[in-house]
């Protein structure tokens, strides 16, 4: 079958336990390292469509937008110095993360989340501060590393503090967290826009340090997870305890099994990163690359760090252009909650195809209106940029139902104790880098490509849709330590890793 098996643990081998309000409280204290994500991806595209501050740091931005007459309306916002503001801060989280892994493997999550929260607050309070490009572009670095430090441990620890019959839902609160964030930052950035003296850049950039420092704070009481209390210790009676208190019943022996058999495995691995280069663990490291990849190239950043950017470019207004932003913002919040409620039920692989059509029709649609509407000078009239704005909400809504949520919850749960942290952090620099490259590229591919651009996203959102169908496999309901086997058991993944396949099941059934 091309599209793959949907592998589901039979009754008997799910785990005792239930969701229980211990896990819910510290599931969503760790999710606020979505909001610092997603709060600077909204802030800085609004912060950066602002006169005011333009006017302070990019001087040759505001007379192009402001005076040039001549400069096409896909152009006047091609700058490299101004698109470094935005994609600084995932150089810095590429690298933060690596580390981060290191932090994570030997110290535990929770460590890495408290670091992740204390470097974002930090440069919070130095962006807020900046009087010049310099102390601008190094509090972008610091908000970077805290980035990098949250992205990393904090799907980790969704995934693993939750129950699997519930785990894509409460994973899906990161992304759901992120959308929250940029929400928020939408409304700031809404807000200051209207401040007459030029000085509501610094408040929606000093407002960073708000959820930065719940997080931080935060951190210092979070429980670490079960499978990292046994990474890290051979006490297995505290384990046992800690199990039964996060899935409020005593009856957690068969769990407590697994954990210690991947701890013993975990611990004969010196080099993760060596190590998650073997013949078996190819799956799972292709879909490290390959999902935060898709995630980059379905376009989402052009909507999500340069809205504000692209509202204007059709023709609206300064605050009218933020008011669009804060529109998208609440739509992708609205779809990621849906994905919460039905992911565990309809699976990842549904979702995710589901939302890739919706995107490349949204997405071809826009392209071609543009084409067809907007010129090189001049705007569009209120009714088709009225249009542009609810295809632009359809599209968000596609990926807020699938790509958004999934990209990061798949990765978290695929990966065997053993590689988890070094997959994890593959995973994240993935994502910064192609984050990070669309970001550095966008301003100067909308003013070369124009309204070609949308087709190009498109293009790719059909390829990762049927990379999906063929080499996806179902991961819903499936305990997080007996994943390995959905890759054993799918039509392609099989024949790389399908060696005594027949032996190893004999050997689960016994």
């Amino acid at each position: 079958m091309a599209g793959g098996l949907a592998v589901v643990a039979n009754e008997g081998e799910h785990y005792h336990g239930k969701l229980t309000r211990f896990v819910i409280l510290a599931c969503m204290m760790a999710a606020i390292g979505g909001v610092i994500f997603g709060y600077d991806i909204g802030i800085s595209g609004g912060v950066t469509s602002m006169e005011s501050f333009l006017k302070k740091f990019f001087h040759n931005v505001y007379i192009k937008m402001k005076e040039d007459n001549e400069v096409s309306n896909y152009c006047k916002f091609d700058n490299q110095l101004l698109t470094s503001f935005t994609s600084s801060l995932y150089v810095a989280g590429l690298f933060a993360t690596f580390v981060a892994s290191s932090v994570t493997r030997e110290f535990g999550r929770k460590a890495s989340i408290l670091l992740g929260g204390a470097n974002f607050l930090a440069g919070a309070a130095l962006g807020g501060a900046a009087s010049n490009i310099y102390m601008l572009i190094f509090g972008r670095v610091l908000l970077g590393v805290g980035v990098g430090f949250a992205n990393q441990a904090v799907p980790l620890y969704l995934s693993e503090m939750a129950p699997s019959k519930y785990r894509g839902g409460i994973n899906n609160s990161f992304q759901l967290s992120v959308g929250i964030g940029v929400l928020i930052a939408n409304l700031i950035n809404y807000g200051t826009e209207k401040v007459k003296r030029g000085w509501g850049w610094r408040v929606s950039l000093a407002m960073a340090a708000v959820p930065a420092s719940i997080l931080t704070l935060g951190a210092l009481f979070l429980p670490e997870t079960p499978n990292s209390l046994i990474q890290r210790t051979n006490d297995h009676e505290k384990v046992k305890r800690m199990l039964q208190r996060v899935r409020g019943t005593a009856d957690v022996q068969a769990e407590l099994d697994d954990l210690i058999i991947a701890s013993e495995i975990s611990k004969t691995i010196k080099h993760p990163f060596k190590n998650i280069l073997q013949r078996k663990y190819r799956p799972q490291l292709v879909m490290s690359v390959a999902i935060p990849f898709f995630q980059q190239v379905t376009g989402i950043n052009v909507i999500a760090f340069y809205a504000p950017i692209l509202f204007r470019t059709i023709g609206l207004g300064e605050s009218a252009a933020l008011l669009s932003a804060v529109v998208t913002g609440a739509v992708g919040i609205a779809t990621t909650a849906m994905s919460m409620l039905i992911v565990d039920k309809v699976g990842r692989r549904g979702l995710l195809i589901f939302g890739g059509i919706q995107m490349f029709v949204t997405q071809m649609i826009v392209g071609g209106l543009m084409g067809a509407k907007l010129g090189d000078h001049g705007g569009l009239s209120k009714g088709w940029a009225f249009v542009i704005l609810v295809l632009i909400c359809i599209y968000v809504a596609g990926f807020g139902l699938s790509w958004g949520p999934l990209g990061w919850l798949i990765p978290s749960e695929i990966f065997p104790l053993e590689i988890r942290s070094a997959g994890q952090s593959i995973t994240v620099a993935v994502n910064f880098l192609f984050t990070f490259l669309v970001g550095q590229t966008f301003l100067a591919m909308l003013c070369h490509f124009k309204f070609g651009i949308f087709f190009l996203f498109g293009v790719w959102v059909a390829i990762m849709t049927a990379f999906v169908y063929l080499f996806l496999p179902e991961t819903k309901n499936l305990p997080i330590e007996k994943m390995d086997r959905v890759w054993r058991e799918h039509w392609f993944w099989k024949r790389i890793v399908g060696e005594n396949n027949e032996l190893i099941i004999k050997e689960e059934e016994a």
